[in-house]
C-alpha cells in the first residue's frame, strides 16, 4: 500500500485522477477546475505520466494541444476514486446538502454501493481478511 501511496496518494493527484475520469483533460482545464498552481500541477501530472497512470496524447478534436487521458494502469483507480467519492459521501456532507452523484452511463441510474467481496460472492468486511505477507518468489492463490 506504501508504494501505491506514494504514486497517488497526495491531495492534488487523486484530484487530478478523479477529474481525468470526470472528462477534464487538458492542462489550462484541469488547473482551473482544481484551482491548483501551475507548476504543483506540473509537477503530478510528470509524475502521473512517469508512473503510466496518465498518457499525454494529441488533442482529440484535432487542436495544436495535448491532453492527458488515463491508462489501463490508471483506469484500473477507479474502484479507488468510487471508494473515496462514496465515502464522502457518506460522511463529510449535511444532509440535503447538494453534491454531486456518480451515475451509470446509458440508464443514468444512481451508481450501487461499491462492495468487496469474499471468494464465495459474499460481502466483505474488514474482520472478514486478512494480510498475509508473502516470501520473495512465493505466490498465494
Amino acid at each position: 500500500m506504501a508504494r501505491a501511496v506514494g504514486v497517488v496518494g497526495d491531495r492534488w493527484s487523486l484530484l487530478i485522477i478523479r477529474d481525468v475520469f470526470d472528462g477534464i483533460h487538458r492542462f489550462g482545464a484541469l488547473q482551473r477546475s482544481l484551482g491548483v498552481a501551475k507548476n504543483i500541477l506540473s509537477d503530478r501530472l510528470r509524475s502521473l505520466t512517469g508512473h503510466g497512470v496518465l498518457a499525454l496524447q494529441t488533442a482529440s478534436d484535432g487542436s495544436a494541444y495535448n491532453e492527458y487521458v488515463l491508462t489501463d494502469r490508471g483506469k484500473e483507480l477507479f474502484y479507488l476514486v468510487v471508494a473515496l467519492r462514496q465515502w464522502g459521501e457518506d460522511h463529510l456532507f449535511s444532509s440535503g446538502e447538494p453534491h454531486s452523484e456518480l451515475r451509470e452511463t446509458g440508464t443514468d441510474r444512481l451508481v450501487a454501493r461499491l462492495q468487496l467481496l469474499d471468494s464465495r460472492g459474499r460481502t466483505l468486511g474488514p474482520d472478514g481478511a486478512y494480510v498475509h505477507k508473502t516470501d520473495a518468489g512465493s505466490v498465494s492463490g
